[in-house]
C-alpha cells in the first residue's frame, strides 16, 4: 500500500499545524470540569505529541480560569499558548496579564447571532473588528480571529469582515462552523473563496452537531486552510468538535500532508482525556478504539493472519497510533483465529478438538453471552481433557472499607507463585479500591483497559455479570470474567482470571 495517495489537489498543503482547543472547548462538553492538575497535565501531553498551539482556556470568564492559563504558559512548553478573548479590551487585557503567546480574539457576524446577542449593526462589526486587532497587535506578536458563525454569515459581508481583520493585522483568521451546519462540498467553496480573495493563513473550527466536523475540516484543507482545530476525542459544545485522532490521521494517511504530530502516542493521549473527562472511548471510535483493529469474522480473521492490509486500511496500522492488534471471541470466529489464540497460550488441539472448541465458543455467543479470552481455555480444557489452568495468583482473603466519610481502601492476601502477599489500596470506590490492590501485587505491570457489568437477574439482590479487559507490558490484550450476587467479589474473580490468563499466554 505504499505510495498510494487517495486525494490530490493543487490547493492542499504539504503541511497543517494543528490547534488544540481541548482545555476551552473541550471543556464546555456539558458535565465536564478538568481540575487544575488535569489541565497542565493534558497541556504537557498536547505540547509533547507535537500540538502547534494549545488554547489553553478563556482567561476573563474567571479568576481561577486566568490562574490556570497562566500556569499552563509558564511551563515552557514547546507549543504556542492561547487565550480567547471577546471583542472587548479588558477580556483581551486579561489575556496579555496570562503572557500568552497569542490573543484569540471572535465577534460574532451572521446576522441571527449579531441581532440577539451584542446587538450591533454590520457596520459596527467591523469597526469593533478593525479596533480590536489593532489594539492586540500593539500588544502581542500572534493574533487569531474568529468571525463567529462564520458559516451562517452573508458571505460578501464575511468576507468584508476577513479583509478588515487581516488589514488590521491578524495573523490568521478563524472559520468557525459554529453550530454544524455546513457541507464539505459547500465548506470547501467558501475556503476557496476567502483563500483567493483575503490575503491571510486560514484556520477552520468545525462543531459536530451533524456528525460532519472531521469531514469539513478535511474540506477545508482541500482548499487551501494552513490550520485545523481540534480537540482529543472530539469534545465540545453540543456534539462537539472535529477530533484530533481521526483529523491528523485522515490528513497524514490519505492525504500525505505533514503535521508534525507524533501519530504513535494518538490512543495514548486519546486515553488521558478519556479518564479526565469521565467520558469513555466507544469500542467503535475510530482511530482510538479499542476494536478499529480487532477481528472477529473468520474471513476477517484468515486474511488479516495472512496479510493485515487483507482487512485494515494498510495506510494506517495499529503500532502508527499506538494501538494493538486483537483477535476476538464471538459467533462469527473462525477456525484460524481460534487456532492462533489457542498457540499463543501453548495449546495445541487436533482438527476434530478445535471443531469442538469452535462450536462450543458459537454457542456461547449465540446467547448473547460475551466470549472470553478465559472462556476460550476453560472450553479447550474440556474439550481436551487437560489441566491447563496454572494458577499463579491465588487469592487468599480480600476485605474492604468503605462509607459516606471515608476513603474506599482495600487489603488483599494472596499467593503470588507460591509466597504470600498482602497489599492494601485505595480507590474511587470499593471496586476500584479492590482492583487497584490486586493490580499492586501481581507479578508484571498490567493496565486495566476494559470493565462492564451486568445484571443477569432482577432485583437487589441481583446476580451479576463482570467483564474485564486487561493489557500486560507487551501491549496484549487479554478478557476475563467473573459472576456472583456481589458486585466487588464478582469484580475480583475476573481480575483474578485475568491475572491467570496472562500468565499461561
Amino acid at each position: 500500500m505504499r505510495g498510494i495517495v487517495f486525494f490530490t489537489d493543487s490547493a492542499a498543503r504539504e503541511e497543517v499545524t494543528v490547534f488544540d482547543t481541548t482545555l476551552r472547548d473541550g471543556e464546555q462538553t456539558p458535565g465536564i470540569a478538568f481540575t487544575f492538575e488535569q489541565k497542565l497535565e493534558i497541556a504537557r501531553q498536547l505540547s509533547a505529541i507535537g500540538i502547534h498551539a494549545i488554547e489553553a482556556g478563556f482567561p476573563a470568564s474567571s479568576k481561577a480560569e486566568k490562574e490556570t492559563v497562566t500556569a499552563i504558559k509558564n511551563l515552557g512548553l514547546e507549543s504556542k499558548i492561547c487565550g480567547l478573548a471577546r471583542s472587548v479590551k479588558a477580556d483581551v487585557d486579561t489575556c496579555l496579564d496570562c503572557n500568552v503567546d497569542m490573543v484569540h480574539v471572535f465577534i460574532p457576524t451572521s446576522d441571527i447571532q449579531r441581532e440577539n446577542t451584542i446587538k450591533k449593526s454590520r457596520m459596527e462589526v467591523l469597526e469593533i473588528t478593525a479596533d480590536i486587532i489593532g489594539y492586540i497587535r500593539k500588544h502581542s506578536e500572534l493574533c487569531m480571529f474568529s468571525a463567529m458563525d462564520a458559516t451562517r454569515t452573508d458571505w460578501d459581508y464575511l468576507m468584508k469582515v476577513f479583509q478588515t481583520a487581516a488589514d488590521a493585522g491578524a495573523t490568521i483568521i478563524n472559520v468557525p462552523d459554529t453550530v454544524g451546519v455546513i457541507s464539505p462540498s459547500a465548506m470547501k467553496t467558501l475556503i476557496t473563496r476567502i483563500n483567493k480573495e483575503v490575503r491571510c493563513p486560514i484556520d477552520v473550527h468545525c462543531h459536530n452537531d451533524f456528525g460532519l466536523a472531521v469531514a469539513n475540516t478535511i474540506a477545508a484543507v482541500e482548499a487551501g486552510a494552513s490550520q485545523v482545530q481540534v480537540t482529543v476525542n472530539g469534545l465540545g459544545e453540543r456534539a462537539g468538535n472535529a477530533d484530533l485522532a481521526q483529523t491528523v490521521m485522515i490528513m497524514e494517511s490519505m492525504y500525505r500532508i505533514r503535521t508534525g504530530i507524533a501519530k504513535e502516542r494518538l490512543v495514548e493521549t486519546s486515553r488521558l482525556v478519556s479518564r479526565f473527562s469521565g467520558l469513555g472511548i466507544p469500542p467503535i471510535q475510530p482511530v482510538v478504539g479499542e476494536n478499529v483493529f480487532s477481528h472477529e469474522s473468520g474471513i476477517h480473521s484468515h486474511g488479516v493472519l495472512q496479510n493485515a492490509a487483507t482487512f485494515e486500511p494498510g495506510i494506517m496500522t495499529p503500532e502508527m497510533v499506538g494501538h494493538r492488534r486483537r483477535l476476538t471471541l464471538g459467533k462469527h470466529v473462525g477456525h484460524h483465529a481460534v487456532r492462533q489464540m489457542l498457540a499463543d497460550a501453548h495449546i495445541d488441539p487436533s482438527d476434530t478438538q478445535l471443531k469442538a472448541i469452535i462450536e462450543k465458543v458459537k454457542t456461547i455467543a449465540n446467547r448473547g453471552k460475551r466470549v472470553t479470552d478465559a472462556d476460550l481455555y476453560e472450553i479447550a480444557e474440556s474439550v481436551m481433557g487437560i489441566e491447563i489452568n496454572h494458577k499463579i495468583f491465588d487469592l487468599q482473603d480480600i476485605a474492604i472499607m468503605t462509607g459516606n466519610h471515608a476513603i474506599p481502601t482495600a487489603s488483599v492476601r494472596a499467593k503470588v507463585n507460591g509466597t504470600e502477599h498482602v497489599f492494601s489500596a485505595v480507590g474511587n470506590g470499593p471496586v476500584d479500591a479492590a482492583l487497584n490492590a490486586i493490580l499492586g501485587i501481581t507479578p508484571a505491570k498490567l493496565q486495566l483497559k476494559e470493565f462492564n457489568i451486568e445484571a443477569i437477574s432482577g432485583g437487589s439482590d441481583a446476580m451479576c455479570h463482570v467483564t474485564i479487559a486487561v493489557e500486560d507490558e507487551r501491549g496484549r490484550i487479554f478478557d476475563a470474567s467473573g459472576s456472583g450476587d456481589d458486585i466487588v467479589l464478582s469484580s475480583v474473580e475476573a481480575m483474578v482470571n485475568a491475572v491467570n490468563l496472562i500468565n499461561r499466554a
